[in-house]
């Protein structure tokens, strides 16, 4: 990958190397394609003719373009695709208000694909954001950026002009340039249900916290519980497993109203001892990461195996458009 230069102090020729470079990385200009000639570069950026004359000899030297007489200038190789990577995941802090170590989940995610990455020689950095606030900075250094715990309060403006990959994981996120990866739990909620033996009552824990994947899932639970029958009852309550785990009123008031047979969904890690106690014999089936059976089981090493190649396959070809990838999360009684 290309150094990043300090643009406040490096001579303009770097200056405009870097501010090239950037824009092809942006455009996902691929080997083979043209760029701009040095009258179209002229118009667009505040260089004098010799500063952009030698940067386009630079970079012709370095072997990035190659220049013929009467037919213009292509990129013949592009440094933001090659061998090593900078791939970094980051955190919405307004949502894992506790930092990510505190989320079972999230854990296991993170060390599942940092180990993932750097395995495969590349360079892994953790970090995080807000809702209002992205380290941009930071993120336009890097050649790959996974973001998670985005909800309907995140700034999303910065999707359009980013020349980093921008990809979002454990959520849906629609847009042209953005691929997320998601854990699809469809398949396994009607297989929880075909598992019963019996009339069977479900709690359904539905996060306060809004997101597309949130409404997904819920929609998914209800949609299989109407293929159950009338054996099945579904009761669906708010939680919020993230911002307030201590507000466990709600939760205590469902378990005596309803006495479900099963809970399951969106819950803070402390809840689970909570809910045996007060109500014993209960099941619980809680979204995670190589949790044991019986319950949702998704393999981190397996997820990262169909999420990893994708990722890289990405980066060689940034014009491909943005897509959902599911993976199938099983239900093992």
């Amino acid at each position: 990958m290309e150094p990043r230069v300090n643009t406040q102090l490096a001579p303009r020729h770097l200056r405009l190397r870097e501010l090239l470079l950037h824009r092809w990385k942006a455009d996902g200009l691929q080997v083979g394609d043209r760029i701009e000639s040095q009258n179209e570069i002229a118009r667009f950026c505040d260089f004098s003719l010799i500063t952009i004359v030698k940067t386009l000899k630079d970079l012709e030297a370095d072997g990035i373009i190659r220049r013929q007489v009467g037919k213009g200038s292509f990129l013949v190789r592009a440094p933001w695709t090659e061998a090593h990577h900078r791939v970094g995941f980051f955190y919405n802090r307004d949502v894992v208000g506790g930092g990510i170590f505190d989320n079972d989940f999230y854990t296991r995610l993170v060390v599942a694909l940092e180990k993932a990455v750097v395995s495969d020689g590349h360079e892994f950095i953790l970090g995080s954001f807000t809702n209002a606030k992205m380290p941009m900075a930071v993120w336009e250094a890097l050649d790959v950026v996974l973001l998670t715990s985005i909800t309907g309060e995140t700034r999303l403006d910065f999707l359009d002009t980013a020349a980093t990959q921008v990809s979002v994981i454990d959520q849906t996120l629609v847009h042209p340039k953005v691929h997320s990866y998601r854990l699809d739990y469809d398949d396994a909620f009607r297989e929880m249900f075909r598992s019963f033996d019996g009339p069977r009552k479900v709690l359904y824990l539905d996060s306060e916290i809004a997101s597309n994947e949130q409404k997904r899932r819920r929609d998914a639970i209800v949609k299989a519980r109407e293929e159950c029958g009338p054996d099945c009852v579904l009761e669906v309550i708010k939680v919020n497993q993230e911002r307030e785990p201590e507000r466990t009123a709600p939760l205590l008031e469902a378990l005596q109203a309803h006495a479900p047979d099963v809970v399951l969904g969106y819950m803070h890690r402390d809840w689970k001892a909570l809910i045996r106690d007060h109500a014993p014999g209960v099941r619980i089936f809680s979204y995670g990461i190589d949790n044991a059976a019986p319950g949702f089981v998704v393999r981190s090493d397996e997820w990262m195996e169909d999420i990893v190649p994708k990722v890289y396959a990405n980066l060689a070809n940034r014009k491909a458009r943005g897509a959902v990838h599911g993976f199938p999360a099983r239900f093992e009684p």
